[in-house]
């Protein structure tokens, strides 16, 4: 795409947004007669363009956390400031393109303000009455609106300026091509500890006093913190939870949809203007001249564009045989269908199922105890957290409700029992000594409450209490190193040029023209780095975890600057930077307005909206 198309595409499409963002201008909760919350140049900020941006912002924040966040939490989130920030620098260009003098004619107004379907009658056609009405629900007057509009138009003005008229930087682009896709042609080969003869002596006191003091890192203790803790989830007492018999004969009898099932067919319908059009197709699938998805895509319309779910023979009517006769992948038809002739195609084969209720009972019974046992649980959480208000202790906790006690040392390392939960792994590590317990909820219904007793920082281990982990930690280090020199020795034997990989016992591999951003499965992530890093016929010996690889450049490709797809990945390098450098401009562009304009804010006006958010 060109680029200056691409900037004025982004142009409308902020026009676009304006206008339609604009309807709802005014709506939504905000009372009282106040109507701006400070100046910003010559112009207002108003009250409710400040109130839409922080119930915007709560309203995102809120959606992040699965919950309404309350009022002193946003403002904690510091998302008032950034509502007025937001709403300040909007404002700032509103006044820069006053300050220029940038404004759009009445005919732009009345064709946006015509076109919006919400101001339309029941004929279809623009009612003034409707359009007031619709302004006045959302308390505003058609001078407002109006003004909001003209103001967004000069203000989508500004930036169109700043964003357009920036040249894509060309040269980058290509330079950054030709680094991406040059290639290297090299062989390499894997050596493991299974391919060298190790034989290692029995390491002497001096030997894993040296390794330990060399790695002290892998011989020093995580900080652990000695939780006490009191939980109780669904799983541990449902099997104490009563069943009622007959409302598992209920909810089998609810469910008997899932539990009871016709065989189906996964389908995909494709309608044709007439019989003739359908068979012709469907003759050519035949033929082998063309497929179902090629119909699909030559129509411009893609496989989700005619799924037709889950059917059975029944509700498939007079195609229902036909269809319920294919294997999966089959096409057939024409048959009438409620938009006109159509093929079917079959994606996949649902077998029949038929659950008896005995058979689904044990299902049943535990989905119910497990719910009562959820219920119970929160009947308990007020009990408990004024238990804990009051000052008791986990212990008492535990002897006063089905709390369980417990006791742990937790790592970062520990995942299991109560540390599978993410949710006490978190308490655990934000939590210090000195703060109360708390009760906290689990992700199965399950409640917990954590003290942390004591928290031991990362130490080093004394080498006699792990001298087993020193000893095999030595091994380990010293069969690496004979991979290494057994592989330093084949390399040098290769670059006598006597022999080649194969006569060595080495299973090579020889990569064709794998560019930068390529893979070879098996070899250290830093492997292509390297190789990208060596002169052609050199070898280099590349450690591996434990094992090592030999590796020879054989090549190097240059990247076609007549190819197709070279020229494409330029384009789209330097568009894409284009755009980058456009943003940063226009970055600079806002705050340095934002710096020269003058900005009052009224705190009181500023109050008087917070408190429609309490």
């Amino acid at each position: 795409m060109a680029k200056g198309k691409t900037k004025n595409f982004f142009v409308w499409i902020i026009l676009g947004l304006l206008f339609v963002g604009l309807l709802g201008f005014g709506a939504g909760g905000l009372s009282g007669t106040i109507r701006s919350v400070g100046t910003v140049g010559e112009k207002p900020l108003s009250t409710q363009a400040y109130y839409q941006e922080l119930q915007t912002l709560i309203r995102i924040r809120s959606a992040q956390e699965g919950r309404q966040l309350s009022f002193p939490e946003a403002d904690a989130l510091g998302l008032p400031i950034r509502a007025l920030q937001a709403a300040v620098a909007e404002r700032a260009l509103d006044n820069e393109a006053s300050v220029l003098g940038l404004s759009v004619g009445d005919a732009v107004i009345s064709q946006q303000v015509l076109a919006t379907p919400a101001f339309r009658g029941i004929d279809g056609t623009f009612d003034r009455e409707t359009y007031r009405q619709a302004l006045s629900t959302s308390g505003l007057s058609v001078r407002d609106y109006e003004t909001s509009l003209r103001e967004g138009a000069s203000r989508a003005l500004v930036q169109g300026a700043v964003f357009t008229g920036i040249p894509d930087p060309v040269t980058y682009g290509a330079a950054v091509a030709q680094f991406t896709r040059e290639g290297r042609t090299f062989t390499w080969a894997p050596l493991t500890a299974n391919d060298v003869e190790i034989v290692l002596p029995e390491p002497s006191t001096d030997d894993l006093q040296a390794h330990y003091d060399a790695n002290p890192d892998a011989y020093t203790s995580l900080e652990t913190r000695k939780v006490r803790y009191v939980w109780l989830t669904p799983d541990m007492i449902q099997d104490d939870m009563p069943v009622d018999e007959n409302e598992l004969r209920e909810e089998y009898d609810a469910g008997i949809e899932e539990y009871v099932q016709a065989e189906r067919r996964l389908i995909e319908r494709l309608v044709f203007s007439d019989d003739a059009a359908a068979q012709a197709a469907l003759d050519a699938i035949t033929a082998d001249e063309t497929s179902f998805p090629e119909l699909v895509l030559d129509r411009g319309l893609t496989l989700d564009d005619v799924d037709g779910g889950d059917v059975t023979q029944a509700q498939m009517g007079d195609a229902g045989e036909a269809i319920f006769a294919l294997e999966t992948g089959g096409v057939t038809g024409p048959f009438a269908s409620d938009l006109g002739p159509a093929l079917y195609r079959v994606n996949a084969v649902l077998a029949a199922r038929n659950v008896t209720f005995e058979e689904a009972e044990e299902e049943l019974r535990a989905d119910q105890a497990s719910q009562r046992a959820i219920r119970l649980i929160e009947d308990q959480i007020d009990p408990i957290t004024n238990l804990l208000a009051g000052g008791a202790q986990l212990s008492d906790v535990a002897e006063q409700t089905d709390m369980v006690l417990g006791e742990l040392d937790w790592t970062q390392d520990v995942s299991n029992g109560i540390a599978a939960y993410a949710a006490f792994r978190d308490v655990v590590a934000a939590q210090d000594v000195a703060d109360f317990a708390e009760l906290e909820s689990l992700d199965d219904g399950g409640l917990f409450a954590v003290e942390i007793v004591d928290v031991r920082a990362p130490a080093l281990i004394p080498l006699d209490d792990i001298r087993d982990d020193v000893v095999a930690g030595w091994v380990a280090q010293e069969s690496a190193a004979a991979v290494i020199a057994e592989a330093e020795a084949k390399r040098a034997r290769l670059n006598e040029g006597v022999q080649d990989f194969g006569f060595l016992g080495l299973d090579a591999v020889q990569e064709n023209g794998l560019t930068r951003r390529g893979f070879v499965n098996g070899a250290p992530t830093n492997f292509l780095t390297e190789v990208f890093n060596m002169e052609v016929g050199n070898m280099m010996v590349l450690p591996n975890g434990a094992d090592a690889i030999i590796v020879r450049l054989d090549a190097v490709t240059g990247a076609d600057p007549e190819d197709e797809v070279f020229a494409a990945e330029s384009a789209a390098i330097a568009e894409s930077a284009g755009e980058s450098i456009a943003q940063d401009i226009y970055e600079l562009y806002t705050r340095t307005v934002q710096l020269r304009t003058d900005v009052s804010i009224n705190d009181a006006a500023i109050n008087a909206v917070h408190t429609n958010f309490r």
